[in-house]
């Protein structure tokens, strides 16, 4: 000790520490004691452990060990030599501490993926100072670090200074400590034990020093959150750094970002065939289809359901899809040695906090796998819609739910699907889900009623629609239902079968007009359900409106010739005439009419529509006399009766024009913009094109006011066709174009094709005979999606010339 105490020039803080010690003859306790440190940073810094204490310690340690005033600055120099970084000139000796893992040979699915990586592996002309990084996320199972691998092999020459692979264990007990993995990966970059400072900060600077000039690829794998991944982001600007976690990391500033999903289809066939071989999938091509949709195309249960029949070779495929199918048993047969579905999700439900775990178990209770908000509010009696969203973000940030494209709204992974059903009935007792589950269902059919009252015409029997946190308008109201639809349907007959007959009938009585008003939802299951609930409280009225829209639905919007829609029809008119309400009699009198001109021919139509029309009259309902005067109006235009036809269209355009004083609701307004179309058809026909038009130019604008993109389409179409007739080919062709934009938006084939179509023949008046042989041609390829005479009508249309 007296050596290392004369040579203070190159002795080590601890060497020298412990022989001013001795020297004092004092033990360490009795330092300890006297200098006010532990026992425990004593004989750290002695050790080497501790290499350079702060000044203030020091200057603690100096009275006790009697220190001169050049003993104690030669004790600081060595402290001050030990904080100083490490200059490295050599080329780095990469040791076995943070080796790359072998990559698979089956990868497969994720070729875009590994595209993007390696955009981001390419050196950059104008580095920034810090090096690239990139968070790989997703649910569990999607194969991240498999890729990261792959990408670390693929782009090895674009790192010429190697590659680091470090397991973050983010989702263990207890993850690594970011001290401890820059330890590791600074003995991996060639640094000696006994170089490596102690504290973070330090370890941070060597990283940087080391890797400021050199290209090194590294993967830190599992991170668990950002705390933990800050520190290690060390990499100079010819680095990147990909870290691979369930978590999202949100809070990592200037990464790049890649989530992996599911595989698709043909991609998850793909792998199954490359574990089980090509021959066993073609040879039961069906069952491999519906196994890779019953693993829910997630790689890691893909090559659990492979190595089960690799191992296997004499089950049928079809054995495996059996056990599969079965919903509680499906994790358990994902199971292949120590691989293990359920386990792999457990991981990460166990990081969740309390509140988020219960809202991920509860929401299996939904009946779709598509949820927002609101359905969380229900399912824990939040009031607070904020509260719910920070737990949904909770969940989606852990890759235990998935964001959708409509914004607010999230959706479950099949399985993870499976395993939240599970948790749920391990870890809730059976009387609080019944519970959260009667406030889900009732929230959903109230909210669906809510919203299909946007959709209701003015008239004095109709309440008036109220604002809901979820919607405030006509357009709001259209999107929750079309997006909510099948859970709202699904609740409805949980409560019908629970005897909430009452809520399934106000349901669909509210629903009726959003079918009717342009609503994109099938609603055909919920009448018929309705019908039910009738009969079940004993309703006439009600199985009347309900058997009324039943009929209407198949003639008119089904396309329903048989007898169903007459049949449906006549048990309204008899239920109708039993509840002795005028209306529903004179609503059931005019889709008795329809369905019989549809059926019988157009001479079956007249008798009862006058018969409504007295009806409505006498009830003092005006609204039903002249939906039903409409109606009569655009049977005698189908019919060339186009003088009729008009008077009677004027009479309801009239009505329209003053009801409420000007002052329409949006179900309203979208009336009055049907009959406006539907009558300028009529005046087109009588030749009043200039007034024809005026009514198009008025009912566009309405439609568009509402946003009702088909209304907008059709008006479009009918004003290039009455331009066309004007010889203004021109507009009309532009118009045409409009039009078609919407109908492809919309996805309606068959729309398209006539809009081409008569896009083609203007194009040839136009004196443009390749424009039109492309639109001829875009027609062609798209009747190739329809299957109906109409379509074969079509392409005869399209190739005489």
């Amino acid at each position: 000790m007296a050596d290392a105490i004369s040579d203070g020039a190159s002795a080590t803080f601890g060497e020298l520490l412990k022989g001013y010690r001795v020297r004092a003859g004092v033990t360490q306790q009795e330092l300890a004691e006297q200098a006010g440190i532990s026992v425990r940073a004593i004989s750290d810094m002695e050790r080497g452990t501790v290499k350079s204490p702060q000044r203030g310690t020091i200057e603690l340690l100096a009275p006790p060990l009697a220190l001169a005033e050049d003993e104690l600055t030669s004790l600081q120099k060595s402290a001050k030599r030990a904080r100083a970084p490490m200059t490295v000139a050599a080329p780095l000796e990469f040791s076995a501490f943070g080796t790359l893992p072998a990559d698979i040979d089956d990868l497969t699915g994720r070729k875009c993926d590994l595209g993007m990586l390696r955009a981001l592996a390419v050196e950059p002309k104008n580095p920034r100072r810090s090096g690239r990084f990139a968070v790989l996320s997703g649910p569990p199972g999607t194969g991240k670090t498999s890729l990261a691998v792959r990408a670390a092999h693929d782009f090895a020459d674009r790192f010429p200074d190697g590659q680091l692979f470090l397991k973050l264990r983010g989702l263990a007990p207890e993850a690594h400590d970011p001290a401890d993995v820059l330890h590791q990966m600074l003995r991996s970059l060639g640094v000696d034990t006994q170089r490596i400072p102690s504290d973070l900060e330090n370890r941070v600077s060597m990283g940087r020093l080391l890797l400021e000039d050199r290209a090194v690829f590294i993967v830190l794998d599992d991170a668990a959150d950002e705390a933990q991944v800050r520190p290690l982001l060390v990499g100079g600007p010819r680095c990147l750094t990909l870290v691979t976690s369930r978590q999202m990391l949100v809070g990592i500033e200037g990464a790049q970002r890649l989530s992996l999903d599911v595989l698709g289809h043909e991609d998850a066939l793909a792998l199954l065939a490359a574990i089980v071989g090509e021959e066993r999938v073609a040879g039961e091509r069906e069952a491999a289809s519906e196994l890779v949709e019953l693993c829910g195309r997630l790689p890691l249960a893909l090559r659990i359901a492979g190595n089960r029949l690799a191992s296997r070779p004499m089950w049928p495929l079809t054995h495996l899809v059996g056990l599969l199918r079965d919903q509680g048993r499906r994790l358990t047969a994902l199971t292949a040695g120590d691989l293990d579905v359920r386990s792999v999700f457990e991981l990460s439900y166990r990081q969740l906090s309390p509140n988020a775990g219960m809202v991920f178990r509860r929401l299996s209770l939904v009946p779709s796998a598509e949820f927002s908000a609101g359905a969380v509010m229900a399912l824990i009696d939040a009031p607070d819609e904020d509260d719910a969203a920070i737990l949904l973000e909770e969940l989606a940030d852990a890759s235990l739910l998935q964001t959708c494209t409509q914004n607010g709204r999230y959706q479950f992974h099949d399985l993870l699907r499976v395993f939240a059903t599970e948790r749920l009935s391990q870890d809730e007792a059976p009387e609080t889900m019944a519970v959260a589950e009667s406030r889900l269902v009732r929230w959903l059919v109230r909210t669906a009623a809510a919203a299909a009252a946007y959709f209701q015409p003015t008239d004095e029997y109709t309440p008036q629609p109220r604002a809901t946190p979820w919607f405030a308008d006509h357009a709001g109201a259209g999107r929750w239902l079309a997006e909510e639809s099948p859970n709202w349907l699904a609740a409805a007959e949980k409560r019908a079968e629970s005897g909430a007959h009452q809520e399934v009938l106000d349901l669909a009585r509210a629903m009726h007009w959003y079918a009717e008003l342009g609503g994109t939802v099938d609603i055909g299951e919920l009448l018929e359900l309705a019908v039910r609930s009738a009969i079940a409280v004993g309703s006439k009225l009600d199985e009347a409106l309900h058997r009324n829209y039943l009929s209407r639905m198949r003639s008119a919007w089904q396309g329903d010739r048989s007898c169903a829609a007459v049949e449906l029809a006549e048990q309204a008119c008899a239920a109708a005439q039993a509840a002795g309400d005028l209306r529903v009699q004179g609503w059931a009198l005019t889709y008795l009419a329809v369905a019989r001109r549809d059926a019988d021919g157009p001479d079956a139509f007249l008798e009862p529509v006058a018969e409504a029309v007295r009806l409505f009259e006498k009830a003092d309902y005006p609204l039903g006399v002249h939906l039903v005067k409409f109606m009569r109006a655009e049977h005698a235009y189908e019919n060339g009766g186009f003088e009729d036809a008009a008077a009677e269209f004027d009479v309801c355009v009239r009505y329209f024009r003053q009801l409420n004083g000007g002052r329409r609701n949006p179900p309203d307004d979208i009336n009055f913009a049907n009959l406006l179309l539907h009558s300028a058809q009529n005046l087109a026909a009588l030749k009043a094109f200039d007034e024809a038009l005026g009514r198009c130019d008025e009912a566009l604008e309405l439609f568009g006011r509402h946003g009702v993109t088909m209304g907008k389409a059709r008006t479009l179409q009918a004003i290039g066709g009455f331009l066309r007739q004007r010889g203004e080919l021109a507009k009309a062709h532009d118009r045409l174009a409009e039009a078609h934009a919407l109908f492809e938006r919309a996805g309606l084939p068959q729309s398209q094709v006539e809009t081409l179509s008569d896009m083609a023949v203007l194009s040839d008046e136009l004196g443009d005979p390749v424009s039109a042989r492309g639109e001829r041609e875009r027609a062609l390829s798209l009747c190739g999606r329809l299957d109906s005479a109409e379509a074969v009508k079509l392409r005869e249309k399209l190739t005489v010339r």
